[in-house]
């Protein structure tokens, strides 16, 4: 063998030696989201960021939008250990998650994004809904918390409730059982298709938290946007898989549940600060009317939420507990 070609292969052995080390040293978790980086994701981000800056490098987390799975899939993703973390949104199959739905249900109040962190972190650790996520394998690790839900529509600016009737609506369950009460007719389309949607008369209106129209840009083809709707909002937590938490070596496991905290103050306070603050402008620039319901008009959303509610308990009572979930879950939005 010529001198070259020793060179050649031991600088190619060495290389691989060193990849080789690398890797051994790093322990890496994937994890399923969809979309692009955006609000709805800096809690996974931030947790990513110090469980890293906590392990100095060995345990990372690789975040991946879309590559891994589709949203809707990502549950039974990690029932079969195809990847270790994900988010995923309740509404997407509720029959898979029932009792991860109770939060979804309209309880007509005007809660803070802090408080419902709070809300959800609480109703997360419930008997009841940690036994129905372990029929997946998964552990719910922390919440994405989520202002109320608002509406901005193409059609024209609404003068009373009776307006919802035949307004086609692209939003979750809870949200849309009062709305159907109303007229409103809850047409599924993809999220990345929203806007064009909007535009193309598919749908008449989307009801989403500030970062969802500021990322499918709702508000550029709407006249109008809601004010105070508050008939809840969506739950899409971020869950890991069972099998792979409870294999974790001590260290890294205490540098993953230990960042939950931190990740979700920051994850609040960027949402805060930046997320409404930016959407409101938006909608302002655009020159959107408002429409805030008066008290009168609140008061009769709420009497049909208040239906919603009960056909809630009636249903999934065939299931589980659904009673005793409903009424801890109520009384945490009343604190």
């Amino acid at each position: 063998m010529s001198k070259m070609k020793k060179v050649a292969l031991c600088t190619a052995l060495a290389a691989t030696f060193t990849v080789a080390q690398v890797s051994a040293a790093e322990y890496e978790w994937n994890v399923s989201t969809w979309g692009k980086r955006r609000a709805f994701t800096e809690n996974i981000e931030k947790l990513a960021e110090l469980v890293e800056q906590k392990t100095n490098g060995e345990f990372k987390l690789n975040i991946s939008y879309g590559g891994l799975s589709k949203a809707k899939e990502n549950l039974d993703g990690i029932s079969i250990g195809a990847f270790e973390m994900a988010q995923f949104c309740s509404f997407y199959h509720k029959h898979k998650n029932p009792t991860m739905t109770v939060v979804e249900l309209p309880f007509s109040r005007d809660v803070s994004l802090k408080r419902m962190a709070e809300i959800y972190a609480a109703v997360f650790k419930h008997p009841l809904v940690v036994q129905d996520m372990a029929r997946w394998n998964a552990t719910l690790l922390m919440p994405t918390p989520m202002p109320q839900y608002n509406i901005v529509s193409k059609s024209e600016p609404l003068q009373q409730l009776s307006d919802f009737s035949g307004l086609r609506v692209r939003g979750p369950g809870g949200i849309m059982s009062v709305l159907g009460k109303l007229g409103a007719v809850k047409t599924g389309v993809p999220f990345s298709e929203v806007r064009q949607s909007m535009d193309s008369g598919v749908i008449d209106a989307a009801s989403f938290a500030p970062h969802a129209h500021l990322a499918t840009k709702s508000y550029k083809v709407g006249k109008w946007a809601t004010t105070n709707l508050n008939l809840g909002t969506a739950n899409c937590p971020v869950i890991v898989n069972t099998d792979a938490l409870n294999t974790l070596k001590p260290a890294y496991k205490e540098a993953l549940l230990s960042s939950v905290d931190e990740a979700m103050d920051y994850y609040v306070k960027n949402y805060d600060n930046n997320t409404t603050a930016k959407y409101e402008a938006a909608i302002k620039e655009e020159g959107l009317t408002l429409v805030t319901f008066t008290p009168q008009q609140t008061a009769e959303l709420d009497q049909l939420s208040q239906s919603v509610r009960d056909e809630w308990i009636k249903e999934n009572n065939q299931y589980f507990d659904a009673k005793t979930l409903f009424d801890f879950t109520a009384a945490q939005f009343a604190k």
